[in-house]
């Protein structure tokens, strides 16, 4: 009996040792055979999390910041432990003591499921867990999948320490809100740093990761309450809080920026405009775009943000006054169904939701609004973030062509802006343009407005807008003469020319319609003469021309004909900026940029625009008025005395010439207008001693800009408006007089020399270089034919007369041609 009771319970311990060792060789050979193609942990330890890039300002102001997923990483030593308690508490109350998966937890969450019969399967995943499955792994909720984290789990363990998989995890989860980790979360839901949460609010922050989407602060409100709740009571549980800290936290009512207890922190944030976003085009460039979206870049930018400001402001000024000149209404093209104007929660709910642009600040916001009624006299409005009615008078639409009831109809959407006691509309114009303005020491681009507004459209015409920059081109021509040898006192004829083409006989003329015989370089430049410019381009070479186009970085490769001599090839203005800097810095070269300095995630600068050395930077010799020297080895575009003789030239332009009724600042000027045919794109680019600033207007599908339109009419008074601002902050003088060279006194109108005593408007001070005596009184024409009977001024306006052919037909032909009256066609 006995032998048979020990026979029995041997073969029972057999039997469980059997069965245990078969479970454990079960269990062995199935984490054997998912353990073998797993991805490698060992990765995760130089992971770096796609991260936010950020723009500032050059006073270190935040202006923007760009990301595929909105992350802010943050050291583990540098998240508080009240932040790192709560998820703790939340997620893995043992995760400091486990070896990388819970086993009681595991079994806890089987036992629940078993009960409710798989409808209640909750996690049991560590944090750990929840790493390799963030990183590594999918999220389905499948037995292989949970294998395949345990496994990879333990061994993360055994190579990163608690801090580091801690780190991992609370700047990689998903948190809602387009937010990654826990500091972009903190300032999506309180617009605070992680040390300035109180334990409610980290609470608030752990109780998301279950489902974001569940726990929306608006919409799941009480239930995102009752899970904070919980997360509060097991942190009292675990010790982290006494009882009464728990009990005040417990008390606090649920805020967050969504409930609109908080000011949103991208309400600190200007609204996004063309310069940030022309730092995201050319960065993506540079570093790829997927580098510059997730490698957590720091930018300084070189706006200047007073600058941009002026520079916006003068340009829409200039854009409006054409755009209401025309007296023409064409609106948003928005409208809102009328049914839907009768309850204002719908029409404001449907203002919202519609497209039209909310940057523009010109003589205060401009902001969208309905017309909710049409009268003779008045307009009624209802106006979004304003009143539900606001009113028109008519008094406002003097400008415009027709009545209230021609133009409006119940339900379009309009943009207004508050007049006094009334409201007064707006339209961004259909005319468009560009203005920049950038150091011309440095290269730094302090302002650029691609346009009237970024949110009407984001094309940049500063940058991306290829155009014909007309006779603000002909500078690079008289560059390329002076420099071969010419002066600004040679003199040009300026004559008729016929050239023949393969599209036919071309005459280029001038805007006045008149020739002027022998004239001064300098004259020529002043007042924009064509004829003379193409002669003197035919004089030097059109290759050589080109030569000095791209070595000033206006093209990349230009067409050798001699039209481009007058501006026909496209450009863009902010290549043209470029090298006008580069006449005013005295010949030097100078990169635009947009970004002083990179750095990357880790502080560390990858990139530094200036690259000068400053010699006495870090003396201490230094006097108090002194200041320190700034060597530079940057590469010599052109002359020195060539680039001074040009600037006095183009000064001429702005004190006498074609700039003269627009441009007149405290300090020396100096630019050029331009002008195509038919008006079809306006010009004008100056400068000071220190800042170039320039700006183009026309329509982005080239037409006519209409009878009296020029480059000094339209974009003079942009410069003038801009500049008058930033010489009051960044000042200006005389422009520096390179050694190796003497003035002489001469005639402007003839080019005679005069004694040096001799005065008046007529006399000009011009430079020349010493030992090379100029010779006075000689005359270029380019090669091109002339007649004797040339006049110096006379204006083509002679009626032609009637003739009949040989063949019959009857033709009108015009008197007796001479330089004086031979129609021509081109830039001006």
């Amino acid at each position: 009996m006995i032998r048979f009771i020990l026979s029995f319970f041997g073969a029972i311990f057999s039997l469980v040792t059997l069965g245990v060792f078969m479970v454990a060789l079960t269990i062995g050979g199935v984490f054997w055979m998912y353990g073998r193609d797993l991805p490698s942990h060992e990765s995760l330890a130089q992971y770096k999390p796609p991260t936010i890039s950020r723009i500032y300002s050059g006073e270190g102001q935040l202006i923007d910041e760009f990301a595929k997923e909105r992350r802010l990483f943050t050291p583990a030593d540098e998240i508080p432990d009240l932040v790192k308690q709560a998820f703790i508490s939340a997620e893995d109350k043992n995760f400091y003591t486990h070896q990388g998966y819970d086993i009681r937890g595991i079994a806890a969450a089987g036992v629940e499921a078993i009960r409710s019969r798989g409808s209640n399967v909750r996690g049991a995943s560590t944090i750990t867990q929840q790493v390799m499955k963030n990183f590594l792994l999918s999220g389905d909720r499948r037995a292989e999948r949970k294998i395949k984290e345990i496994i990879l789990a333990a061994r993360l363990e055994q190579t990163l320490n608690k801090e580091q998989i801690l780190e991992l995890y609370m700047n990689e989860i998903f948190l809602g809100q387009n937010s990654y980790g826990v500091t972009a979360a903190a300032q999506t839901y309180f617009n605070k740093t992680l040390a300035e949460l109180a334990p409610h609010e980290a609470a608030t922050l752990a109780a998301m990761p279950k489902a974001p989407s569940d726990y929306h602060p608006v919409r799941e409100y009480q239930r995102l309450l009752d899970r904070r709740n919980y997360v509060l009571r097991e942190m009292r549980e675990n010790g982290y809080i006494d009882k009464a800290t728990y009990e005040n936290e417990r008390a606090m009512p649920l805020r967050s920026v969504q409930n609109g207890d908080f000011e949103g922190f991208r309400t600190a944030l200007p609204p996004r405009d063309y310069f940030t976003d022309e730092i995201r085009r050319q960065l993506s460039e540079d570093f790829g775009e997927g580098e510059f979206f997730t490698g957590g870049f720091t930018v300084r930018a070189s706006i200047d943000e007073e600058m941009q400001v002026e520079a916006a402001r003068a340009l829409r000024e200039a854009l409006q006054k054409y755009d209401r000149g025309r007296g023409k209404w064409h609106g948003t093209g928005k409208t809102i169904e009328p049914a839907k104007l009768g309850d204002e929660d719908v029409w404001r709910a449907e203002l919202a939701a519609t497209e039209v642009p909310r940057d523009v600040d010109l003589g205060g916001r401009w902001h969208p609004a309905v017309v909710l009624g049409v009268g003779d006299q008045e307009l009624t409005v209802g106006i979004e973030d304003g009143p539900a009615k606001g009113r028109v008078p008519r008094a406002d639409i003097k400008w415009m062509k027709g009545s209230f009831k021609d133009n409006f109809a119940l339900g379009d959407v309009v943009l207004v802006r508050k007049a006094d006691e009334d409201w007064s509309l707006r339209q961004v114009p259909e005319v468009q343009g560009g203005f920049m303005a950038m150091d011309v020491n440095t290269g730094r681009v302090l302002a650029m407005q691609g346009g009237f507004s970024y949110q009407d459209s984001v094309f940049n015409r500063a940058t991306q807008a290829q155009r014909q920059p007309g006779s603000s081109f002909k500078p690079f021509v008289y560059a390329a003469a002076l420099d071969s040898g010419y002066s600004p006192a040679t003199i040009v004829v300026d004559a008729p020319i016929e050239v023949n083409t393969p599209q036919g006989l071309w005459r280029p003329k001038n805007a006045s319609n008149k020739f002027y015989g022998p004239t001064p370089l300098r004259t020529g430049i002043e007042r924009s003469r064509n004829l003379m410019t193409i002669r003197l381009a035919q004089e030097v070479s059109m290759p050589v021309v080109a030569g000095y186009a791209e070595r000033f970085g206006v093209y990349d490769h230009m067409g050798p004909f001699l039209a481009n001599a007058l501006g026909s090839e496209e450009t863009t203005l902010y290549k043209m900026v470029a090298a006008y800097a580069m006449f005013a810095n005295g010949g030097e070269r100078v990169e635009p940029t947009l970004v002083d300095r990179i750095q990357d995630r880790f502080g560390k600068t990858i990139y530094r625009h200036d690259r000068r050395d400053c010699v006495d930077c870090l003396s201490d010799r230094l006097d108090p008025d002194q200041a320190p020297r700034i060597v530079t080895n940057r590469e010599r575009v052109m002359d020195a005395i060539t680039a001074y003789q040009l600037t006095s030239m183009m000064r001429g332009v702005v004190e006498r010439g074609t700039a003269s009724g627009a441009v007149n600042l405290p300090v020396p000027t100096a630019g050029k207008t331009g002008t195509t045919n038919d008006a079809k794109d306006v010009w004008f680019i100056g400068f000071t001693s220190n800042i170039v600033a320039g700006c183009y207007i026309g329509y982005d599908r080239p037409r006519p800009l209409g009878r009296g339109a020029s480059g000094g009419g339209m974009c003079g008074p942009v410069f003038q408006s801009f500049m008058t601002e930033a010489v009051k902050k960044y000042g200006g003088g005389p422009f520096d007089i390179p050694p190796g060279g003497h003035f002489i006194k001469i005639d402007r109108f003839s080019g005679a020399r005069l004694p040096d005593d001799a005065s008046g408007d007529y006399v000009v001070a011009e430079y020349f270089r010493d030992g090379e005596e100029p010779i006075f009184g000689l005359t270029y024409d380019g090669g091109f034919a002339m007649g004797s009977n040339l006049p110096l001024v006379e204006e083509v306006q002679q009626a032609g007369r009637q003739v009949r052919t040989s063949t019959g037909e009857v033709t009108t032909v015009g008197p007796k041609a001479n330089f004086g009256t031979v129609s021509s066609g081109g830039l001006y």
